[in-house]
């Protein structure tokens, strides 16, 4: 019986090598040659010290920053670890709130979302990436109309002419990726570290 079952022990232990050791090594090696950036998380540095990712979003509060998207990502309650509580780009809980259309939390959080809009920007519609969470709930991106849509409210936080805030927008879009696919796009923290750039 031991001899029939050697060469599928042997066989499992050197497939597990294969797979489980060797190969993520050599493709994390290679990544990092031909791609060391990216292979380093995107990392973004001002002045050798890191500020964050292109890759993930952050939480910005202030007037005078544009906003990304809301995110759904969650921690431990601190003061009681069977609860969670909201916790904005959290890396280390990806993820979407899994509330449907329906449900009554998601479309309170949005009407309330979407007034407080208003009440920054009333005579433009609320873009609904603005008030719309993402699938990992960390994504660093929102749209040309949403970046747009707030640049009364920064203008009038920074005391800066609106139409040179648009001027700026414009020149952080991303296209599509090869022109085909994706859609254009303005990353929030590149679009904030250049805002702080201006003179």
């Amino acid at each position: 019986m031991l001899r029939e079952l050697r060469p599928a022990i042997v066989l499992v232990i050197i497939l597990t090598l294969i797979t489980g050791l060797v190969y993520p090594l050599v493709m994390t090696g290679i990544g990092g040659m031909l791609f060391p950036s990216q292979a380093q998380g995107s990392l973004i540095t001002v002045g050798g010290k890191v500020v964050g990712s292109s890759l993930i979003g952050q939480e910005f509060t202030s007037d005078k920053y544009f906003h990304g998207r809301p995110s759904a990502t969650t921690a431990p309650d601190p003061n009681d670890s069977s609860k969670t509580v909201p916790a904005p780009y959290n890396a280390a809980n990806s993820g979407g709130s899994n509330l449907g259309p329906t449900n009554k939390a998601l479309i309170d959080r949005v009407t309330a979302d979407v007034d407080k809009l208003k009440q920054e920007n009333p005579s433009a519609a609320v873009p609904i990436d603005l008030v719309t969470t993402t699938g990992s709930g960390l994504d660093p991106d929102i749209s040309p109309e949403a970046a747009l849509f707030q640049v009364p409210r920064v203008a009038k936080a920074r005391n800066i002419p609106e139409d040179r805030l648009r001027q700026l927008v414009n020149e952080h879009v991303e296209g599509r990726v090869l022109g085909l696919f994706g859609e254009p796009h303005v990353n929030v923290l590149a679009l904030n570290m250049a805002l702080d750039g201006l003179k």
